[in-house]
């Protein structure tokens, strides 16, 4: 592990503890040379599999790509930078779960869809309006309509 102010390859761990889910785990390291401290973040990296778009292509998956999607639709919206990682982690689980090489690009929307109903309303319209292409105000209002009587 390299220092972030001095890029000294020697490192101690003075503290680690684990998520309270157990999924990922914080190490307090102290730099052997400058002294200085830093934390840095372990979390197991399960997922190794492609991506099935609509249009048939296949693309390797990205968690940048998920993440971002994610923020996008949470933009401006009063959502705590934790909770959004915490929200592509039980994606991930999710996604991990079902156990398959290749994941169609639709059922990963599903599972943002859910958790972004259990975020934040609008967020959860904005990305409900890309994801399943509202062609008019009539499909958005059906929308929030449903999403007001569950």
């Amino acid at each position: 592990m390299l220092c972030p102010f001095c890029s000294h390859k020697e490192t101690k761990v003075i503290d680690s503890r684990e998520s309270g889910d157990g999924k990922v785990i914080r190490r307090r390291r102290e730099c052997l040379q400058c002294q200085k401290r830093f934390s840095t973040y372990e979390q197991l990296e399960l997922l190794n599999f492609t991506v099935i778009k609509k249009n048939g292509n296949k693309e390797e998956y990205k968690r940048e790509k998920l993440e971002s999607g994610i923020r996008k639709a949470l933009e401006k919206r009063p959502i705590e930078d934790k909770k959004i990682e915490e929200s592509v982690d039980e994606i991930e689980y999710n996604l991990h779960l079902k156990g398959n090489c290749e994941i169609l690009s639709k059922d990963i929307g599903k599972l943002v869809l859910d958790k972004l109903r259990e975020l934040d309303d609008v967020a959860y319209l904005r990305f409900a309006s890309v994801y399943k292409g509202f062609g008019s105000a009539d499909s958005f209002k059906k929308e929030a309509e449903k999403l007001m009587t569950t």
